[in-house]
């Protein structure tokens, strides 16, 4: 019976409208790789290209592994390990994510530029004057150090989840063979969890790629920058366009990569009853010297940026009208409201309509929900622009009037973008919700002769509330945060808390910037804090 649902139900028909929605902007970017080439896209694939892959592979690659190193090197010893506040940071771990890199950059450059605090304590106090040189950041290993310090939580999150859910006997059957701590992390862990580090290693990679603050404030040459350039300095579509292209098959090219390193490899209990991880209780001198290693990342990804920026805004909170921090915070709030909405309701949709439908169309709406997150937001703004642009030239045409651009400068074009770019999260957390709740309520439910909208309303929904807070919250968070998709398609006039921080940093009003730095992150951590929490009465 349910396999015969196909179109006939109203859910089939909504998600098919989603996805399609989802895949026009893809079309019209992949569409401008046949429009005839202009010079200066010519002088960019001659001359300028080759860097653009350089330096991103550079960036992404090292990135990665570093954020591989520290994630999970983190994840194992709060999990393998019971030392001084190893309770505290398990949470606390995951904060340096509240902290958008570019504004990371920010920090650092100004703590150890020649004013800064490093290098000026230097001079007053011990008469010792630093060559510059040694402490500049703005170049391609600085920008890696910004990246990983702050996306590594990204590692450690899916890490951390994959540890919890261990056997301890996987452990104990290690010890009896004769092997440390450090070989059974080595040579057992660290295979087993493979999939797990490598798939959040993907997202930072995938991050790295979306990124404009730090590359443009670091004046290195990527792809996003080149989108930027080519888009507003030379107001060149076609070559923007093309460059965009380049950049989704280069995404494409590591996401083949990424599913051929984790293989079909799966690892399953063969017990139903699973004894968890049990940390190993330290004391003493061991206590605190695994103390040393979480704490010393905690204070580089968090404390010090945000004392930075809280001695900044104390300095510059005056040159900053406090109506102008509440409209632009209401701004950032309520695109974040709306956007993360309409994620969670598309999600639900299309998560039940793929639990629902077994033919073959429906099970590709999985794999179409979730592409948005993997393309780059510029390369996503691009798109979208394109197509509100033709939408607006279709509605002329159609009306027979000229009305103008309605739709294309409107703030709906910019929550339509973030809703293509996360999707993919909101999605990820209801189809975990449902995969949670089974199928045996709404198998039973539909016996009873409820309909498919009534089963979900009445029986799914209650018991996917966790899920779809969670996503919500995760929702919430990112779009706080997105930079470069914001910049280039906002309204005139309409700034956000990450806009208006990076436009006042590009200005070099740095300590200007400071406030709004700060009110984002209080945002990000509060949000954190409440995802966190949450998690933890949800499993009690």
């Amino acid at each position: 019976m349910l396999n015969k649902i196909g179109f006939n139900n109203k859910w089939s028909v909504i998600s098919l409208i989603i996805i399609i929605f989802i895949i026009l902007p893809s079309v019209f970017i992949f569409l401008g790789l046949f429009e005839q080439a202009s010079d200066n896209w010519v002088h960019i694939k001659t001359y300028l290209l080759k860097d653009y892959v350089f330096n991103s592979f550079i960036l992404t690659f090292f990135t990665g592994l570093f954020s591989i190193i520290i994630g999970v090197s983190l994840a194992w010893i709060v999990n393998a390990y019971d030392f001084k506040f190893s309770n505290f940071f398990k949470w606390a771990l995951i904060l340096p994510m509240a902290i958008p890199p570019y504004i990371g950059s920010y920090t650092y450059v100004g703590l150890l530029n020649y004013t800064g605090v490093i290098q000026t304590f230097f001079r007053n106090n011990l008469s010792i004057i630093i060559d510059p040189s040694l402490l500049n950041i703005m170049n391609l290993p600085g920008a890696i150090f910004i990246y990983t310090i702050f996306l590594y939580p990204y590692v450690y999150l899916i890490t951390n989840a994959f540890f919890k859910k261990q056997s301890a006997s996987i452990i104990e059957v290690s010890k009896t063979l004769g092997k440390g701590s450090f070989e059974i992390f080595l040579k057992v862990m660290l295979p087993l969890s493979r999939g797990a580090y490598v798939g959040g290693a993907t997202l930072v990679v995938l991050e790295v790629l979306n990124d404009y603050g730090v590359v443009k404030y670091f004046g290195i040459s990527t792809f996003s920058t080149s989108i930027f350039q080519t888009w507003f300095a030379l107001g060149d579509t076609n070559s923007a366009i093309k460059l965009s292209a380049s950049l989704m098959i280069l995404v494409f090219i590591i996401l083949v990569i990424e599913r051929i390193s984790r293989g079909d490899k799966k690892y399953n209990h063969s017990s139903r009853s699973v004894k968890p991880l049990k940390p190993y209780k330290l004391k003493g001198k061991k206590s605190w010297a695994m103390f040393f290693f979480p704490a010393a990342i905690f204070l580089i990804g968090f404390l010090v940026p945000v004392a930075q920026l809280i001695h900044w805004s104390i300095i510059s909170y005056g040159n900053i009208t406090k109506l102008n921090i509440i409209s632009i915070l209401f701004n950032s709030i309520g695109v974040s409201f709306i956007g993360s909405i309409l994620v969670i309701i598309a999600a639900v949709i299309i998560a039940n309509t793929v639990r629902v439908n077994k033919d073959i169309l429906t099970k590709n709406y999985a794999r179409i929900a979730i592409m948005g997150y993997s393309i780059p937001g510029a390369v996503i703004a691009i798109g979208v622009m394109m197509f509100f642009l033709k939408l607006d030239s279709s509605i002329n045409m159609v009306t027979n009037y000229d009305i103008g651009l309605i739709l294309s400068t409107s703030i709906f074009m910019l929550i339509f973008a973030y809703f293509i770019r996360f999707l993919a999260i909101g999605f990820n957390s209801v189809e975990s919700g449902f995969q949670k709740v089974g199928s045996n309520y709404f198998e039973a439910s539909r016996t009873l002769g409820k309909s498919i909208t009534e089963t979900f309303f009445k029986v799914d929904l209650p018991m996917l509330k966790p899920s779809l807070i969670s996503g919500f919250l995760l929702v919430s968070i990112e779009i706080l945060k997105e930079l470069p998709l914001t910049l280039i398609l906002r309204p005139f006039n309409f700034n956000t808390l990450a806009t208006r921080a990076f436009e006042y940093a590009n200005d070099e009003m740095i300590h200007e910037s400071a406030v709004l730095s700060l009110i984002l992150i209080i945002v990000s951590v509060i949000l954190i804090y409440t995802l966190t929490s949450y998690k933890k009465k949800g499993k009690r």
